[in-house]
């Protein structure tokens, strides 16, 4: 019993002694760690200054505002141009791709702006829908077509007569260049004969082709001219409901805007054509009044050629103006040619100063650039049917631009915070203007 105790004891001791070594080799480890482990880092606010004799560094500014403004500007304007190029461009491809049946439907709308007026008078006198549609279509079909019959077999009753008062003509011309003040010779007339003789005989595979291209340009026109028909039909009965189906497209914030800009762009167009028809009208009778009095043959075609070539702006003017003049020229003569230029020069003249601005207003008005640059871009993008529906796009658009910009303001000032201090009335905007609809017969682009 005596030797329990005794073991106890020195078991105590050993445990004992063992943690006391423990202890001192984790102690040992925590040394050896700290001499390795690098320092913690120090916080941004507490960086050391630099000394006095290191050079001072300016720190970088951020890269968009080390950027001028201007540039700036110029930057964000230009990729938005770009935007703006590319959709129009893809936009001309896919009018090219189909213009046939973009020039027709243009068409169909012009001819509508013409002919609408007369459905909705019937209408307000009683008359059904699709018989006033009818009656007004047929009535205003016939009357361009017997335009059109008119002026074939005027040509063809006349060619005989023509052609023998065009050779006099050359004849009296090339006696007045030899006897001119101009010292021209005959041996330099009759090589300029020979020239233009041997520039057709050179092309004349051209010529073929182009030929045998006409019977394509031919069956394309008589496409163009159903498609134009029935378009037409449609849009003077059913232009409502189209242009209620249009505006299901547009983006219901955008909505009233375009709805209100509608009714507006219709108008404008309608003024053009009626305007346009009513100066071509005049054009064509007092014109073809002074070459019939100056004994120019074929002065009634020659009227309806003026008439057709009204419908161009000031492009058409010139070329109907010179090809009178020069009929009037290889025909009766050099007085007869500047008697008509006469005639003709006045005509457009009272037509650009008085006609056009009193009949058509301002609402319908052009810049003459903003014309030629339109005419232009229309010819070449579309031809003859580019350069016709070129400047009424322009007025339409100038219309629809002008009545959003307006909107758009009106709208904002309706939609602002109500100033401090103000009374009702001085804090109310003026109202925007309602989008007024059509009426039921009145059909819309």
């Amino acid at each position: 019993m005596s030797r329990v105790p005794g073991w106890l004891g020195r078991l105590g001791a050993g445990l004992t002694e063992m943690s006391e070594r423990l202890n001192e080799r984790r102690a040992e480890v925590e040394r050896e760690n700290a001499d390795t482990t690098p320092p913690p880092p120090v916080p941004d606010d507490h960086i050391p200054p630099p000394p006095d004799y290191a050079p001072a560094v300016r720190a970088r500014p951020d890269p968009a505002s080390a950027v001028p403004w201007g540039v700036r500007v110029a930057a964000e304007a230009g990729w938005r141009l770009l935007v703006l190029a590319g959709t129009v461009w893809v936009l001309m491809r896919i009018i090219s791709a189909v213009q046939l049946v973009v020039l027709a439907f243009v068409t169909a709308l012009l001819i509508t702006a013409l002919l609408q007026p007369t459905v909705a008078r019937l209408r307000r006198h009683g008359v059904p829908r699709g018989p006033a549609t009818a009656l007004t279509a047929i009535l205003g079909f016939v009357v361009m077509g017997l335009m059109g019959w008119f002026v074939t077999w005027q040509v063809m009753e006349n060619i005989d007569n023509l052609s023998d008062q065009v050779q006099d003509g050359i004849d009296e011309l090339r006696k007045w260049l030899l006897n001119s003040p101009f010292h021209v010779t005959d041996k330099q007339i009759n090589e300029i004969a020979k020239n233009l003789r041997e520039a057709v005989g050179a092309n004349t595979d051209q010529i073929t082709s182009a030929g045998l291209e006409g019977v394509t340009v031919v069956v394309e026109a008589l496409t163009g001219i159903l498609l134009a028909v029935f378009s037409t039909l449609f849009l003077l009965y059913d232009g409502k409901r189209i242009w209620e189906w249009t505006l299901k497209l547009v983006p219901a914030a955008a909505r009233p805007g375009v709805a209100g800009a509608g009714p507006r762009a219709w108008r404008t167009l309608t003024a053009y054509v009626r305007g346009t028809v009513i100066v071509a009208l005049i054009d064509a009778i007092f014109i073809g009044l002074g070459i019939y009095f100056l004994d120019v043959p074929m002065a009634v075609p020659l009227a309806v050629f003026i008439f057709l070539f009204a419908f161009i702006p000031l492009v058409g003017a010139v070329v109907s103006g010179a090809l009178a003049v020069v009929v009037a020229l290889v025909t009766q003569g050099v007085f007869t040619a500047v008697m008509t230029l006469v005639v003709v020069l006045a005509v457009q003249q009272i037509e650009g100063h008085i006609l056009q601005p009193f009949i058509l207003g301002r609402a319908v008005r052009v810049h003459p650039l903003a014309v030629v640059l339109s005419v232009s871009a229309g010819g070449m993008v579309a031809g003859i049917g580019g350069a016709i529906v070129a400047v009424p796009l322009v007025a339409v658009t100038n219309t629809v631009v002008g009545y959003l910009r307006t909107y758009s303001h009106e709208s904002a000032l309706r939609h602002s915070p109500r100033p401090r201090e103000a009374t009702a009335t001085d804090a109310a905007p003026a109202s925007a203007p309602a989008p007024a609809p059509p009426p039921a017969d009145e059909p819309q682009p």
